[in-house]
C-alpha cells in the first residue's frame, strides 16, 4: 500500500495536503482525487478513467500524477498547484452520466482546491456532464465555452520541447532528417506524427491499437510501423518520444535504447528515480516529461480567466525556452535534465508559495 504520509519523492516539497476517496454505490463510481500542492493556487490535474488492478494501484497512480502536477504547473508558469483523480472503471462498459454526474459532486464538494479536466478514457463531451454538477472543471468542449480537445496544445508542446533538444544536440531547432520513434499514436501521439513531418522528419510508430496505427499510415502511408514498445527502443533511432502510458524508461529499456534524445507526451517515463542518472551516463538527452507535456494544462488553464487560443498557444511555444534553460541549467550545475527540472520547480514553488504567507 502506497504510503501516503511517507517522505516525499522529490527534494523537500510537502507531502500530498490532501487525498480524497470518493464513492457513489448506485452509479458505480469509485475515484481517488489527491491534491499535492496548493502553494502556487488551486490544483489543477485531469480526471483518469482506467480499469486498474486494485484500489493499491489506482492510489499509486493518482500520488504520483498529483505530484507531478505540482512540478509541471510549476514550470509552465502557472498560478496553480498540482492535483489529479483517476476512477476505478472500464471507460468503455463503466462510464456513464450518473456515475460522471456523482463524481462532479465531489469535486464540487473540494469547494475549488481543485479543478479538474480530462486525461485518458475522459473527453471533453464528459467534462460536459461533470460540469453540470461542479463549476470547477476545465477541458470543455468549445460549445459550451471551453478549449476543446488538450491534446492539441499537448502535441505542439512536445515538439517545441524536441526542438529544443535537437538544438542542444544537434545544433538547430530542427527535426528535419531525423528519424523519430513515437511510442503511441492516440489522441496526443498521433498529433505529434503530423509536426514532425510537417517539419522533414522521418517517423516511425507503434501503437496497441491498431486502429491508431491504421489512422496514421492513412494519412501518412510513408511512415514506418514496428511491431510494438520493446522493438521501438530498439530501433535505430535519433529521437525516442514515449507517448502511451509511463514507465517506459526503466532497468530494462535504458541498456538497449538507441536513441540520442528521449522527448514525448507521456507522463511518469522514468520508471523510478535514478533511471535519468543512467540515461545521463549513456550519452542521452532526455527532455523532463512534465516540462514538455505541459501544453495541455496551459490549454485547459486558460479557460479559468475566459479561453483564447491564440493566448495560450503563444503560452505553449514558451516550452521551446524552458526546455532549453533546463538543459543549460544541467550543463552547468552537472546534474541530469530531470534534477535541473525539479530544482526550478521547487524554486518557484517555493519563492512564490512564501509569499502567499503575506497577509493581505
Amino acid at each position: 500500500m502506497p504510503n501516503v504520509f511517507g517522505a516525499p519523492h522529490k527534494g523537500t516539497e510537502p507531502r500530498h495536503e490532501q487525498v480524497v476517496f470518493c464513492q457513489d454505490e448506485a452509479s458505480g463510481l469509485r475515484a481517488i482525487i489527491a491534491i499535492y500542492s496548493t502553494a502556487l493556487g488551486p490544483s489543477l490535474g485531469g480526471t483518469r478513467f482506467y480499469p486498474y488492478g486494485s484500489e493499491e494501484e489506482a492510489l499509486a497512480d493518482v500520488l504520483n500524477l498529483s505530484r507531478g502536477m505540482a512540478y509541471k504547473n510549476a514550470l509552465a508558469g502557472l498560478d496553480l498547484g498540482g492535483g489529479k483523480a483517476v476512477i476505478i472503471g472500464d471507460p468503455a462498459t463503466d462510464k456513464s452520466e450518473a456515475m460522471l454526474r456523482a463524481y462532479g459532486r465531489f469535486v464540487q464538494s473540494l469547494n475549488g482546491r481543485y479543478y479538474t479536466a480530462c486525461d485518458v478514457g475522459t473527453y471533453s463531451e464528459d467534462m460536459d456532464i461533470v460540469a453540470r454538477e461542479c463549476r470547477f472543471v476545465t477541458g470543455r468542449t468549445v460549445a459550451h465555452g471551453g478549449a476543446g480537445d488538450s491534446s492539441i496544445l499537448t502535441a505542439f508542446g512536445v515538439f517545441q520541447g524536441m526542438r529544443a533538444a535537437a538544438e542542444t544536440v544537434w545544433g538547430r531547432p530542427t527535426l528535419r532528417g531525423r528519424r523519430v520513434g513515437v511510442e503511441g499514436v492516440g489522441k496526443v501521439g498521433h498529433r505529434l506524427v503530423e509536426h514532425l513531418r510537417e517539419d522533414g522528419a522521418d517517423v516511425v510508430i507503434c501503437d496497441v491499437d491498431e486502429a491508431a496505427v491504421d489512422r496514421v499510415r492513412a494519412l501518412h502511408p510513408e511512415v514506418e510501423v514496428v511491431a510494438d514498445a520493446d522493438a521501438m527502443v530498439r530501433t535505430e533511432l535519433d529521437v525516442y518520444a514515449p507517448c502511451a502510458l509511463g514507465g517506459s524508461l526503466n532497468d530494462d529499456t535504458v541498456p538497449v535504447l538507441a536513441a540520442k534524445v528521449v522527448c514525448g507526451a507521456a507522463n511518469n517515463q522514468l520508471a523510478h528515480p535514478g533511471v535519468e542518472k543512467r540515461l545521463a551516463d549513456r550519452g542521452v538527452l532526455y527532455a523532463p516529461d512534465y516540462v514538455v507535456n505541459s501544453g495541455g494544462v496551459i490549454q485547459v488553464a486558460d479557460e479559468i480567466e475566459g479561453f483564447n487560443f491564440d493566448r495560450a498557444k503563444a503560452r505553449a511555444a514558451g516550452i521551446y525556452d524552458t526546455t532549453r534553460k533546463i538543459f543549460a541549467l544541467a550543463s552547468d550545475e552537472g546534474v541530469p535534465p530531470a534534477v535541473a527540472a525539479d530544482r526550478l520547480a521547487e524554486r518557484r514553488m517555493s519563492e512564490v508559495g512564501r509569499l502567499r504567507g503575506i497577509l493581505l
